[in-house]
């Protein structure tokens, strides 16, 4: 009998197994075992796989305090996002109003890997497409054409989302609706980060426009040439055509990655005279000397080599002569193809008697391609001239607007933080930094907290440049009307002083030749705080 009754229980004890572990489950100390064991294991799993992709784990950065040019509030804590900046008047306000850069820390992992960030903003995102885009191909001044993408709508069924405040689009302090022209990597297309930015831009009332460089995104080439890494000069145009389809509404721009490298020199070349108010640059390549010849991990390399070759690749006739196609499809690294694509030292010589293809396959004349182009209608020399001409920060210091540039210490695709051009941020009050330890390359996930609604729908990023736009347009609103202030009170002086007698007339109109034109930053001597001006260098 009890020999059955023990056959009987080893019998059951199969399907009894899962009834006591529901039983186990419900208690919360074996939850919370159960949790942290799977997380364990997950973990363990996932640096076996990264060690085999040789992808990095663990990165070293540099330690940046308060004492390094961050500013903070008094309950930040040093997982938090930190603002790196000249302790400016904007700097400040950008902190009272950007409540964003005091938000929790941003997501721990799994959500939160580097690697997982960057793969699914970059490549296999989920992305609502419900957003619809009208093209415009934009005829350039050489001949080339670049593609603006213009969101239009939403798809049939689709409704539209009310997120703005007091029902006034974020950066917008004009009547007319803001325009927020995106800028996407150097090898092109729609990644997912950038679809969730244009999604929510749409919503909070911008008019959105997303450039697509020659070639790419379907934009026809048609100029034997292809975008230098920081040539503006395709962005300068359309910026002045955007600018003439809405000359009253206000213009900001966001880049995404290594089109950074577009819109920096593009402000440091036109300096005061950009159409543009406010700029972004997220995981922006600050330096792209040291970008190109840093070591990135194998696959991020091996995917962004084989894009930029996969581009060429379909206009392979068309450069067949005016370079050696055959070696760039054969380089194994960015640096020698990008160094095969633009400098002369690795390209075929062409004869003196040979035109240009563009000029035989466009009707296009050479003297009036190189007085376009300037300098880059000729390649450069070697890889040195190259950043002589190309380098995102050459011209830094005759930018003329606000720039916010984020960045994460665990980007994967750029250089350390140590390599970060921090007395740039620290001494230029046009820039300002806000640095995350974690985030990967465009990604910035955040925990999933209820309080956060609005970044739930989102990337932390894309709330921060939003709530930055809006508070750089309302801060300069306030700053014109100080200024106009001042102007009536100067207007008044100096009716005063045409009723005075003679000689006091004559002090006062010394006292106006003394007077200097506001330079781009000036320090009021009373209190110490910085005097917003736009400069005027150019």
């Amino acid at each position: 009998m009890a020999s059955f009754l023990l056959e009987s229980l080893l019998c059951l004890l199969p399907s009894l197994l899962p009834l006591v572990l529901c039983l186990a489950l419900r208690w919360p100390a074996v939850q919370c075992w159960t949790r942290e064991a799977v997380r364990a294991g997950g973990y363990s799993l996932w640096v076996i796989i990264c060690l085999i992709l040789r992808l990095p784990t663990n990165r070293r950065t540099t330690t940046l305090t308060e004492e390094a040019g961050s500013i903070k509030t008094d309950d930040q804590t040093s997982h938090e996002p930190r603002l790196i900046c000249k302790p400016t008047a904007l700097a400040k306000y950008l902190l009272q109003k950007c409540g964003s850069l005091a938000r929790p820390q941003l997501a721990t992992w799994p959500r939160g890997d580097p690697h997982l960030q960057t793969l699914c903003s970059l490549m296999c995102g989920q992305v609502d497409d419900s957003l619809q885009f009208t093209r415009d191909q934009l005829l350039l001044r050489d001949g080339g054409i670049v593609a603006l993408d213009w969101a239009v709508g939403w798809r049939r069924g689709e409704g539209k989302k009310e997120h703005q405040s007091d029902g006034k689009a974020l950066g917008c302090f004009t009547r007319s609706p803001p325009v927020l022209l995106l800028i996407p990597q150097l090898w092109g297309g729609m990644s997912s980060h950038l679809k969730l930015l244009c999604l929510q831009a749409t919503h909070q009332g911008f008019f959105v426009v997303v450039l697509h460089h020659r070639g790419t995104a379907g934009c026809p080439l048609t100029t034997a040439r292809l975008t230098e890494f920081g040539d503006p000069s395709d962005l300068e145009q359309a910026v002045q055509y955007i600018h003439s389809r809405h000359p009253s509404s206000s213009l900001v721009a966001v880049s995404e990655g290594s089109g950074s490298g577009i819109l920096l020199s593009y402000l440091g070349e036109c300096g005061s005279s950009t159409a543009l108010t406010a700029a972004a640059a997220i995981s922006p390549v600050l330096l792209g000397q040291v970008w190109f010849e840093a070591a990135v991990p194998p696959i991020y390399h091996w995917v962004a080599l084989f894009r930029r070759k996969v581009q060429l690749s379909r206009y392979e006739s068309t450069f067949r002569g005016v370079l050696d196609v055959d070696r760039a499809l054969r380089c194994s690294s960015l640096k020698d193809f990008e160094e095969t694509l633009f400098c002369s030292s690795a390209q075929i010589q062409q004869s003196a008697s040979r035109p240009p293809v563009s000029s035989v396959n466009y009707g296009l004349r050479s003297g009036s391609h190189s007085w376009t182009l300037g300098e880059r209608s000729h390649p450069a020399k070697d890889w040195e001239t190259y950043w002589d001409r190309n380098e995102p920060l050459r011209d830094a210091d005759e930018v003329a607007v606000p720039v916010l540039c984020i960045c994460s210490r665990d980007d994967p695709l750029l250089p350390p933080a140590s390599t970060l051009p921090l007395s740039l941020f620290q001494s230029n009050p046009f820039f300002l930094l806000v640095l995350t330890d974690r985030g990967g390359h465009c990604g910035f996930t955040v925990e999933a907290q209820e309080e956060m609604q609005e970044v739930k729908e989102g990337c932390w990023s894309h709330v921060v440049v939003l709530e930055y736009f809006k508070a750089v347009a309302d801060f300069l609103k306030r700053e014109d009307s100080w200024a106009l202030e001042g102007c009536d009170q100067t207007e008044q002086r100096n009716r005063t002083s045409h009723a005075a007698p003679p000689r006091r007339r004559r002090t006062t109109l010394m006292r106006r030749q003394r007077t200097q034109v506001p330079e781009r930053s000036s320090v009021d001597a009373k209190d110490g705080s910085f005097t917003w001006r736009r400069s005027y260098t150019r």
